[in-house]
């Protein structure tokens, strides 16, 4: 079974497509200085919604999501724009965790799993 990547990189792809399951890499805000959880949340989404595209499927086929917060006090305020974004007839398994991200400017990050319709 072939291996597609997306956005290969010289450390890491942005995407792996293996036969009709879709990996993401852990994404994180385009410009994030300045924005808040909200804002950050919401472009990430953007992205996702991007490589999932990019990847043959849509936020319909996601089966997981990780997601990791540097600040749990800011639980609420990612779900409300998670809960606006996600699918109500077709939410993935969903962890959310505290943990220290790769720079302080990031205050979220989301791993996303997904399947790719046949």
């Amino acid at each position: 079974m072939a291996i597609r990547r997306i956005e290969p990189g010289a450390r890491m792809s942005q995407g792996v497509v293996y036969g009709d399951t879709v990996y993401l890499a852990g994404q994180v805000a385009n410009e994030p200085v300045g924005m808040g959880v909200t804002a950050q949340t919401q472009n990430i989404l953007e992205q996702i919604d991007r490589l999932l595209a990019a990847a043959g499927t849509d936020k319909e086929g996601l089966l997981t999501a990780t997601i990791y917060l540097a600040d749990i006090a800011h639980f609420a305020e990612m779900n409300a724009a998670w809960d606006a974004w996600v699918s109500k007839d077709n939410p993935p398994t969903r962890a959310t965790v505290e943990a220290k991200l790769a720079a302080p400017e990031y205050l979220v990050e989301i791993v996303i799993v997904a399947a790719r319709a046949a």
